[in-house]
């Protein structure tokens, strides 16, 4: 009987030392693996069209029929469209590239007057001034994710215009997982140093998991908003982030590299903008500021990762195709 016992130990401990071995086998999720549902910061609550039925589209006047309204909608993008000029998105849309080389090229996408819209896992290459890859002008609620961005630089500067600009009082929105490449002006918030009766209180924008490699500058460039910039790679960069005309902008476990100047407050306008660093790889890149910021606390729920696994996760995780 005790020999039984005994082989019956040893097969129950086997069978538990298989399983603690399996178990440790699995690998942890990286948060490059856990793509996001829905967004994380100032554009949290962003739904888009929700569940509405998606429909597919292939041509440039099925696309723009399919979100010129405001009712809910789910449209597909599938394959490369050629654009001149923007398409203007309706609120309440949610619009996504099939696989990972649909989008949009010569043009872009144009959020004027419009809420509650999603953008996720679209190529966007070579706006042609005065488009830009993606516009918001007076809206609220957008995110914008997961999307390739690049165009190149043997042109004049002014030869395309911005990947991703969002301006005219544009409020609560999340930029994430997206890479911007081989461009001179990359996301603008805020047009005009003019502009502080309509754009004061409003501009309040997150950065999250974004790429920026070779992009000159504008990473963000931020006027009278509210800016967190945080788990972003940059690499190649003449002037990243640019906090002007009393912006707030607070830079959290990004990682720099060949870049020149990782954070500005006090160049291009006539007033200085406010910053708060905290956690940053700077990669050997100067910080320029004047004035330390308020804004230290975003009032919502997020989880900065530190600067060290950045850019295993961004790399890995940003851009189209991975949702």
């Amino acid at each position: 009987m005790s020999s039984i016992i005994s082989r019956r130990r040893l097969a129950a401990l086997f069978a538990s030392t298989v399983a603690v071995a399996a178990l440790g086998a699995i690998p942890q999720q990286s948060a490059a693996a856990a793509a996001e549902t829905t967004p994380v910061g100032f554009g949290a609550g962003t739904t888009g069209g929700g569940g509405a039925t998606p429909v597919t589209v292939s041509t440039l006047a099925a696309f723009t029929s399919a979100v010129a309204d405001d009712s809910a909608k789910v449209v597909r993008v599938s394959g490369l469209i050629t654009l001149s000029g923007q398409v203007d998105i309706g609120s309440n849309t949610t619009v996504l590239g099939v696989g990972s080389a649909s989008g949009f090229t010569g043009g872009g996408l144009r959020v004027k007057e419009s809420a509650n819209v999603i953008i996720r896992n679209l190529r966007f290459s070579n706006p042609v001034a005065p488009a830009d890859g993606i516009t918001v002008q007076k809206s609220t609620k957008v995110w914008i994710d997961h999307n390739a961005f690049s165009a190149d630089r043997d042109h004049d500067k002014d030869h395309y215009d911005g990947l991703l600009d969002i301006s005219h009082a544009s409020d609560q929105v999340t930029v994430s997982w997206n890479t911007f490449k081989d461009h001179y002006k990359g996301s603008l918030v805020g047009h005009s140093d003019k502009n502080s009766g309509e754009d004061t209180g409003h501009l309040r924008v997150t950065y999250h998991h974004n790429h920026f490699s070779n992009v000159y500058s504008r990473i963000p460039s931020l006027r009278f908003g509210t800016g967190h910039f945080y788990d972003n790679y940059v690499q190649g960069a003449e002037t990243a982030c640019h906090s002007r005309m009393g912006a707030q902008m607070l830079v959290e476990n990004n990682v720099f590299r060949d870049t020149k100047v990782a954070v500005t407050t006090n160049r291009s306008s006539d007033v200085d903008g406010y910053a708060v660093l905290r956690g940053n790889d700077l990669g050997g890149a100067a910080t320029e500021v004047s004035q330390t910021g308020s804004f230290t606390a975003p009032p919502y729920s997020y989880t900065a990762e530190p600067a060290s696994s950045v850019v295993a996760s961004v790399t890995a995780g940003a851009g189209t195709g991975k949702i």
